[in-house]
């Protein structure tokens, strides 16, 4: 191998500027050299930030997951606040038409009225044929006076085009059918269950309410009438 110090003599004897060119870059290497080995991490201090490292990323990554479900609970917590408050408007709502009804029977100022069919409900069943009724019955002419009697319906239907009437026992399917059996003060909710032959178009609705003591009371409804959707009505008093 050469001496660098023969080297650097002949290359000064000939060209003693390329020599200190030379010297200078062999100098800068040098340094580099050196600041490398002074301040580059040591194997083992770069396997402790590694480690420190990948704790870091394990924390940020179980922030994110706590994050994330307090998000979720938060918005399952505010669904279930709003779903509370729609069910108390609803049940508020219920409770004013309650008392509106109360007041309009039995209220100070409410009109007398005798046994009367305040209104007639019909709701389809899984069935087509078969029909749930809700009658609700009302009277505040005898005050504090218990009613009690039967009641029955009568469906006018077409059929071939043309009209005719089901009487109880046909829309009960039961020769001699039971009627149902209403007692009330001041209005009460009846119900039962009605079965429609096959092929008839219903029409009109008639309730026949037959006291124990008083005359009977017929009252009808259009079946469109009827069978159309509404709101509940308190189920006796």
């Amino acid at each position: 191998m050469p001496n660098p110090t023969s080297f650097f003599r002949q290359a000064g004897k000939g060209h003693p500027r390329a020599a200190l060119a030379v010297l200078v870059a062999v100098a800068l290497l040098l340094g580099i050299w050196g600041a490398w080995r002074s301040f580059a991490p040591q194997p083992v201090n770069a396997a402790e930030q590694l480690r420190e490292q990948a704790a870091r990323i394990d924390q940020l990554e179980q922030q994110v997951v706590t994050l994330t479900r307090s998000d979720q609970i938060s918005r399952q917590a505010n669904a279930d606040l709003q779903g509370t408050l729609a069910e108390r408007d609803e049940e508020i709502a219920g409770l004013r038409a309650d008392i509106a009804f109360y007041e309009r029977f039995v209220g100070a100022t409410a009109q007398r009225h005798g046994l009367n069919v305040h209104a007639l409900k019909l709701e389809p069943q899984r069935d087509p044929q078969l029909w749930h009724f809700v009658a609700t019955l009302t009277q505040n002419l005898n005050r504090g006076a218990v009613n009690k009697g039967r009641l029955q319906l009568v469906l006018e239907v077409s059929e071939d085009g043309r009209m005719r009437k089901l009487d109880w026992a046909t829309l009960r399917q039961q020769q001699a059918a039971p009627s149902v059996d209403y007692s009330f003060k001041y209005f009460q909710q009846v119900e039962g269950d009605i079965v429609l032959p096959p092929g008839v178009k219903p029409v009109r609705v008639l309730v026949r309410l037959v006291p124990v003591s008083g005359v009977t009371v017929e009252q009808s409804f259009t079946w469109s009438e009827a069978a159309a959707p509404a709101a509940s009505t308190p189920a006796e008093g």
